[in-house]
């Protein structure tokens, strides 16, 4: 039995220069101002665009993470339907064969340290279900049998795609300190990369 903690990994290279003279240009195409754009003009432009609610130009950009959490949260990120969802399948996932070493990973729960009665309990009952899962496929379970004991605490792998605006939207929702404590969790990693990249467009949302 593996336990790791959930990480993010934005993919592809992000040219954030590129990425807001890109937004500026398509913004500009609803006043005719192309005129106005110099080489620093685009941060000013999509600032005030952000200020005055016209995101819909954000739109024109999308990004894509990769995102290592558990079953539960994956829940919750799906239910953002302007995006697009890859995510490690259990029924087709074999987790008693060699590419997985023959072993069950599960997300470290954030809201229990390791010496808390709750943590023993939960590691424990992880480790349980492990073995289960493993004898049941060595009585010959098919892997979308098996799965029907997996918990929400289950280490799988997503693929997140949206616009710019949308992924505003998440980080609203899910930064807040009224999130599930490992939804937050995830999305704060993922608040502070796109803080770094495109500051004019992501700093102003203030993680609770």
């Amino acid at each position: 039995m593996k336990i790791i903690e959930p990480s993010v990994e934005l993919i592809g290279e992000v040219d954030g220069e590129k990425i807001m003279k890109h937004i500026e240009l398509a913004g500009r195409v609803c006043y005719k101002s192309e005129s106005r754009i110099s080489d620093d003009s685009a941060e000013k432009f999509i600032a005030n665009i952000i200020k005055s609610g016209h995101e819909s130009v954000i739109e024109h950009v999308s990004l894509t993470f990769k995102i290592i959490c558990d079953r539960g949260v994956t829940h919750e990120i799906v239910r953002h339907r302007i995006a697009s969802f890859s995510q490690e399948s259990t029924r087709y996932c074999d987790y008693s064969n060699g590419k997985f070493d023959g072993e069950l990973t599960f997300i470290k729960p954030n809201f229990w340290a390791e010496d808390d009665e709750n943590f023993k309990i939960w590691r424990d009952t992880m480790k349980i279900l492990e073995e289960n899962y493993l004898l049941m496929r060595k009585n010959g379970a098919r892997p979308q049998q098996a799965r029907a004991i997996l918990p929400n605490s289950l280490k799988t792998e997503i693929f997140m795609t949206a616009n710019l605006r949308e992924w505003r939207h998440f980080l609203k929702l899910r930064t807040s300190s009224r999130a599930h404590p490992q939804m937050r969790q995830v999305a704060l990693k993922i608040y502070e990369i796109l803080k770094e990249k495109l500051p004019v467009i992501f700093s102003d949302i203030k993680a609770e």
